[in-house]
């Protein structure tokens, strides 16, 4: 294994961790609305990017180009986030990190209709696949769970989508920290009306947990950002699942989670068709 790839996989679970402790600080910062917690999670992350445009040659330029994709990018990417944030909430962090990982299937079949890719029958089984996956963890009937299951895979969707659309950004040479900083801010634009109208007083440990998952967020997306540049998607992407690993270890120990036998076939089956996904790519 050549250096570059092994700190691509470095970098890579390095996001996984952050991107769980962010879930896991968003679920232990307790019984505020869903929004509030949306605006601290993008408000540190458009500060942080700021900063970081602001440092760079090329400064705040956005190509004309980029206007309206950057637009469609944004309003995914925060239908994802809120949708996931809404599951965390309400199921086993386990269970809302699998869910939002269905979104390189909801990708494949995005990139069908934005980017014209075709995927072959292959890539559309493993798509079939996961979604059966998926129904263990949702476990469907007329409870309360399977709906908040439900909203945790549209979560997947917004994600999906949102991926998809970076994917067309970059393609036209849009960079990196503009397409974070816009979504960003687009986030925290959406989500303050909410803050302003229905805030709810927080406690210092509420503020300060709800600063921490901001800051994870920021450092999940930095480290997903360096592993890409250092190994191509198809040789390391498989890797991003460990963040299921570290949501459930996280929900275990701090929060007495155990995931049903349910969750646990949907588990298997979504990352064994993952990685069979990763290896025929390969």
């Amino acid at each position: 294994m050549n250096n570059n790839k092994a700190l691509g996989i470095l970098y890579i679970v390095m996001a996984g961790f952050f991107f769980s402790l962010m879930t896991f600080f968003v679920r232990i910062s307790g019984d505020l609305p869903t929004m509030q917690k949306a605006f601290f999670r993008n408000a540190v992350a458009a500060l942080v990017s700021i900063l970081m445009l602001a440092r760079s040659p090329e400064g705040f330029h956005i190509k004309k180009a980029s206007w309206p994709w950057l637009f469609v990018r944004a309003a995914c990417g925060t239908l994802g986030l809120i949708c996931n944030f809404y599951a965390v909430d309400h199921i086993h962090l386990a269970d809302a990190n699998i869910l939002n990982k269905l979104s390189p299937f909801f990708a494949i079949m995005a990139s069908y209709f934005v980017l014209k890719e075709k995927a072959n029958k292959v890539e559309w089984i493993t798509v079939f696949v996961a979604f059966t996956g998926a129904l263990f963890v949702i476990k469907p009937s007329f409870q309360m769970e399977a709906l908040y299951g439900f909203i945790g895979v549209m979560g997947g969707l917004g994600a999906g989508l949102a991926y998809t659309f970076v994917r067309k950004l970059d393609n036209m040479g849009e960079r990196g920290p503009v397409i974070v900083m816009f979504f960003s801010l687009f986030s925290t634009l959406v989500t303050a009306p909410f803050l302003i109208f229905d805030f709810h007083p927080m406690t210092g440990k509420q503020l300060l947990f709800l600063l921490l998952a901001g800051i994870s967020a920021t450092g999940g997306q930095l480290s997903i950002t360096a592993a890409y540049t250092k190994a191509p998607a198809k040789e390391i992407s498989i890797f991003d699942y460990s963040q299921i690993i570290f949501a459930a270890l996280l929900g275990f120990y701090f929060l007495g989670q155990v995931p049903d036998v349910y969750s646990i076939i949907g588990y298997v089956i979504i990352l064994s068709v993952s990685v069979y996904r990763w290896r025929y790519n390969k």
